[in-house]
């Protein structure tokens, strides 16, 4: 701004004594540009203003076609007029243009009114990131405000997802005491899914919720933010008098400071409606033209259907959650709020766990893994009790008598095989029988019983030597060693 005093001697030696415009700015040692200015405020022409030019014979030809393309690059502009012989270079010619540009005209809005309890506002504001395990989280601020009283709420999340958008939902209506009859919003995926002019289709989730609650879900135009601009106000005020040099240690510690500013600080100041009262005083006015709560609660979570693979976890936002193993290979249904995590089949709930923003991370149940371990260690011993049903069909008995005295029947299972590997089908049968007569069930009467029949028999027992897989080990053969040598090199009498 100048001086008034100055900015009239300016006008008076233009339009009185004609001096131009280089000599208005010398003569009151101001800058060319600010000489402009006030002549141009005045309603100067331009072509009175400005000095001759080399650009200004083809000045109708740069309107015409900056008229009928207005976001030419003035570059793409200087090559057409330099065709048409205009000898001036790019860095001055583009200082003109962007005065001669057209430009869109200022567009002017009606205040808009509502009524007390019919409207509210809802957008997300970004917060930058917090780093949790090796997951970089974006943090983001659900904010939603009443039109009439400005009465705002605020619920900070670690994601935009549906069941963080449904939990500020209900939140923000338990907090305001009642609900709005039409919420306005951005074309946001979790309210919008299409929208071709006039024509939108509504998120089904979000059409639930509000029917559910009773309000109209209303978006605003696209590109019209002033249409919602309580809630971007507020979301403006939470950045400057709320976030700077905030220090907070979780996201419940940092929900908690929220609310504390919410009804300290952004509740006590002056409503912009009507400066006779505060914004808490005018939400207490506000709060019985709310409609009223529903008696249930609608289901805030996300849904996600997932694979399990050949071990029992179920992927969900980058981490893994385990269920009972008996549903791997199938789909189950992942239900998700920002504390939880249900691992549903049809209508049965398989699993529960605290949830975890983390990446990568494994939540597991300890029943679930020791199930797992135990159906592995059955299933061995299944097959081991199989395996000796069709070699040994009394082994059954002996084992069942084993168990019932406190043996271990896994240990039992393994040692029979033993015995069966290296003495035969026919020696173990005739062996369990006799332990079953004498009524010593365990294996090793198994074992004695053989051990003595090869000793009655004059027989060395059986040396289990497992050889490897390998062609050229199973058919090698080795000539044995004449022993007599080793005498010769004790010097023995004997090897004489």
């Amino acid at each position: 701004m100048i001086p008034a005093e100055l900015e009239e001697r300016i006008l008076r030696l233009h339009f009185v004594e004609k001096w131009r415009v280089g000599t208005i700015a010398r003569q009151c040692g101001v800058h060319h540009s600010t000489v402009q200015r006030v002549l141009h405020a005045r309603g100067v022409p331009p072509s009175q203003i400005r000095r001759p030019s080399l650009v200004d014979p083809y000045l109708p030809f740069i309107r015409q076609t900056l008229n009928d393309y207005p976001t030419l690059p003035a570059s793409r502009l200087h090559q057409m007029v330099v065709v048409r012989g205009y000898p001036g270079g790019p860095d001055h010619f583009r200082r003109l243009i962007s005065g001669l540009r057209p430009r869109k005209p200022a567009e002017a809005f009606l205040r808009v009114r509502t009524l007390p309890g019919e409207e509210a506002q809802m957008d997300w504001g970004h917060f930058g990131r917090v780093q949790i395990g090796r997951a970089n989280r974006l943090v983001s601020a659900f904010v939603l405000v009443l039109s009439w009283s400005r009465m705002p709420f605020v619920r900070f999340y670690l994601d935009q997802r549906m069941g963080s958008f449904l939990h500020g939902h209900a939140a923000a209506f338990a907090a305001f005491g009642g609900v709005p009859r039409r919420v306005l919003y951005d074309n946001l995926k979790t309210a919008v899914l299409e929208r071709r002019g006039d024509a939108i289709r509504f998120n089904p989730t979000l059409l639930e919720f509000a029917s559910h609650h009773g309000y109209e879900p209303r978006p605003v135009a696209v590109a019209r933010g002033n249409e919602k601009g309580r809630v971007e106000r507020t979301i403006r005020y939470l950045r400057t008098s709320f976030w700077p040099a905030l220090a907070w240690d979780d996201l419940p510690d940092l929900n908690r400071k929220a609310a504390a500013w919410c009804a300290d600080v952004a509740g006590v100041r002056r409503c912009p409606g009507d400066d006779t009262m505060s914004v808490q005083t005018a939400w207490k006015e506000e709060r019985p033209r709310l409609l009223g709560l529903p008696d249930d609660n609608f289901p805030t979570h996300d849904r996600v259907e997932v694979r399990v693979g050949k071990q029992p976890y179920a992927r969900f936002d980058s981490n893994d959650y385990s269920l009972p193993h008996v549903h791997v290979r199938r789909k189950v249904t992942v239900l998700a709020t920002p504390s939880t995590v249900r691992l549903c089949v049809g209508d049965d709930v398989v699993a529960e766990h605290v949830r975890s923003f983390d990446k990568g991370d494994q939540i597991e149940d300890p029943t679930h893994i020791a199930a797992l371990v135990a159906a592995k260690r059955e299933g061995r011993i299944g097959s081991g009790k199989d395996r000796l049903h069709h070699a040994v069909p009394r082994s059954a008995a002996l084992l069942q008598g084993a168990a019932e005295r406190g043996h271990n029947i896994g240990s039992a299972v393994a040692g029979l095989l033993r015995l069966l590997d290296s003495w035969g089908a026919d020696a173990v049968r005739d062996a369990v029988d006799e332990a079953l007569a004498a009524d010593a069930l365990h294996v090793a009467a198994v074992r004695q019983v053989l051990e003595r029949r090869a000793q009655e028999a004059g027989t060395p027992p059986p040396i289990a030597i497992k050889l490897p897989a390998d062609p050229r080990v199973q058919h090698l053969h080795v000539t044995p060693h004449d022993l007599n040598t080793y005498d010769a090199i004790d010097g023995s009498p004997d090897a004489q």
